[in-house]
C-alpha cells in the first residue's frame, strides 16, 4: 500500500471509530509511518486515535502529536487527583494502596500489583477522567517465584491463539522474568495478541518487543 492509500485508510478508520471526534485530526503517511496532528477534546480520545491508526494494515509506526484541548476549563490538579484515587479504589481488580500524583493535568501512577492486566486497568480507569492531559504509569509488578515453564506457557498460549502464526514468533527468557519477542506479524492486533500472551505468563515482569509488522 502506497502512502496516499495508507493515509486515506487511516482517515477512514478514524472516521469509523464512534468514540473519536476526528474533525480536528490531521493525518500524514510516509514510508509506512503515520503521523497524527491536530487536537482532540480529551485524553481518552488521544489514546483511541493512536490505537485506531495502529489497527490499519500497513502501518509500521505511529507518531502521535495530538494535543488535548478541553472545551471547558480543565479541572484542578487536586480535583483530578481525588477523582483518580476514587476510580482506582472503586476498581475491584486493584489493590487499595496505589498512589497518584498530578502536575498540570499529567497523572503519575505508582505502586505494585500482581499482574500486568491490573497495571493496564489502572491506566484505563484514569485516562477517561475530565482534565487528564496524560499519564505516566509507574506501577510495577510484584516479584513472584520464578519458573522454568514460563517459555513453554507463552509458546503454548501463542499456539492456542487463532490470530497468531506461532511458528513465526521466537520467545526468549532472561533471568526468569524478562521476555524477549522476535519475529514477524501481519497486523497490530496480532502483535498485541503476542504481547498479551507474554504478559499473561506467571512471573513475567518485563516484555521486550522486537516484533516487526508487515
Amino acid at each position: 500500500m502506497n502512502d496516499k492509500k495508507l493515509r486515506k485508510a487511516v482517515i477512514d478508520q478514524l472516521d469509523f471509530e464512534p468514540g473519536i471526534d476526528s474533525a480536528d485530526i490531521g493525518v500524514a503517511a510516509e514510508a509506512h509511518v503515520v503521523t497524527l496532528t491536530g487536537h482532540v477534546p480529551n485524553y481518552a480520545q488521544k489514546v483511541a486515535a493512536e490505537r485506531a491508526a495502529w489497527r490499519v494494515k500497513g502501518v509500521q509506526a505511529v507518531v502521535d502529536n495530538l494535543e488535548v484541548r478541553y472545551a471547558a476549563e480543565p479541572a484542578s490538579d487536586g480535583e483530578i487527583a481525588k477523582r483518580a484515587l476514587s476510580s482506582l479504589q472503586w476498581d475491584a481488580t486493584l489493590p487499595s494502596d496505589l498512589r497518584v500524583t498530578v502536575n498540570n493535568g499529567w497523572v503519575i501512577l505508582e505502586g505494585q500489583v500482581q499482574w500486568q492486566f491490573q497495571r493496564e486497568n489502572a491506566g484505563k480507569d484514569v485516562r477517561k477522567l475530565f482534565g487528564v492531559m496524560g499519564i505516566t504509569n509507574n506501577i510495577t509488578l510484584k516479584p513472584v517465584a520464578r519458573t522454568a515453564t514460563v517459555k513453554q506457557r507463552i509458546e503454548d498460549a501463542l499456539k492456542r491463539n487463532a490470530e497468531v502464526e506461532a511458528a513465526l514468533i521466537r520467545v526468549d527468557i532472561e533471568g526468569g522474568d524478562t521476555v524477549t519477542l522476535d519475529g514477524k506479524v501481519d497486523t497490530w492486533s496480532e502483535r498485541m495478541a503476542v504481547q498479551h500472551a507474554a504478559w499473561s505468563a506467571p512471573g513475567v515482569k518485563s516484555v521486550i518487543d522486537h516484533l516487526t509488522i508487515g
